[in-house]
């Protein structure tokens, strides 16, 4: 006499454990939650031991230093991470020569912020534009090209004496890092979108802002995102840029200065607090992004525009 087990699911490892096994009265359902209740658990897992591993090779790059800096015996040219520390902590409690290292640290993220929000705009907003006007796309292209050409130390260098040590200067290299990042990507993703899509709008009438507002933006929209996450940093380069080249306040300030006073601990101080920053606004970023993923849709389908009658 066979008798059918009716409680909950019972996972027999089989397989090594990938693939278990489950009692014959088990429904679909039962099986389903199971394996996925397993998978989050293998996600856990591993992004548990990515994180200690990402840990300890931050410690072993650190410690690698030290000792380094122990054997080389030469804190002039090779200071150990100790002094590091000990300059930023300068920084934090008594303050840079320069004033508060939080007026350096705002004036930066400041300058990048404003610099990387005129750019992207600007960028996708030509991109979507030239890649929807073949003509002026034509008539643009090599004057975008040549200016794109230039090295960005030069125009930095000219921004500077065209519009002196403050803020605009370092605004408008930021703009600029940023503007033919943006601008590229948004003209190509338009340039790659589904003809088809476009012509079946054509076909039932569409005008140019529905095709616009219902076709091209949603489509192009997760690569733009994709570049935005990275344009950032080009914005902190280009603001970085300025400020080294010439200020009165911002991080680049600080290690410039730092290098003319032959102070290496200040250097990567500065680096170091240029990094953090650049990676904490990556990380809102990618927060952002993610949450305008989980609400809008990736839109690569067919859009059926408004019908004429």
């Amino acid at each position: 006499m066979t008798s059918t087990y009716s409680g909950p699911p019972r996972a027999i490892t089989a397989g090594g454990g990938r693939f278990p096994a489950f009692a014959p009265g088990a429904t679909g359902n039962d099986v389903v939650t199971a394996a996925l209740a397993d998978l989050r658990r293998r996600q856990r897992r591993r992004r548990l031991a990515l994180q200690v591993a990402r840990l300890a090779a931050g410690l072993a790059i650190v410690a690698l230093w030290q000792v380094c800096a122990m054997l080389i015996k030469d804190a002039f040219y090779w200071p150990a991470p100790v002094h590091v520390g000990q300059r930023l902590v300068e920084w934090f409690t008594v303050g840079t020569p320069y004033g508060s290292v939080w007026r350096h640290i705002t004036a930066t993220l400041e300058e990048a912020t404003v610099g990387f929000a005129v750019g992207a705009l600007a960028g996708v907003a030509a991109g979507i534009l030239l890649a929807r006007t073949r003509f002026l796309a034509d008539v643009c292209a090599p004057f975008l090209s040549a200016i794109d050409a230039v090295p960005r130390i030069v125009l930095g260098s000219l921004f500077v004496i065209l519009f002196g040590l403050g803020v605009s200067s370092k605004i408008i290299t930021a703009v600029l890092m940023v503007f033919f990042a943006v601008f590229f990507d948004a003209f190509s993703a338009v340039r790659d979108i589904n003809p088809s899509m476009l012509q079946q709008a054509d076909l039932f009438g569409a005008s140019r802002r529905h095709v616009l507002t219902a076709i091209v933006i949603p489509t192009v929209r997760p690569r733009i995102l994709a570049t935005l996450d990275r344009s950032f940093g080009l914005a902190l380069i280009g603001v970085l840029m300025g400020e080294y080249i010439g200020s009165d306040r911002g991080l680049g300030f600080l290690v410039h200065n730092a290098q003319g006073l032959f102070d290496v601990p200040g250097i990567y101080a500065g680096l170091l607090l240029t990094t953090i920053l650049a990676l904490a606004t990556k990380a809102v970023l990618r927060l952002l992004q993610w949450l305008s993923g989980s609400r809008f849709p990736d839109a690569q389908r067919e859009v059926s525009p408004p019908s004429r009658y």
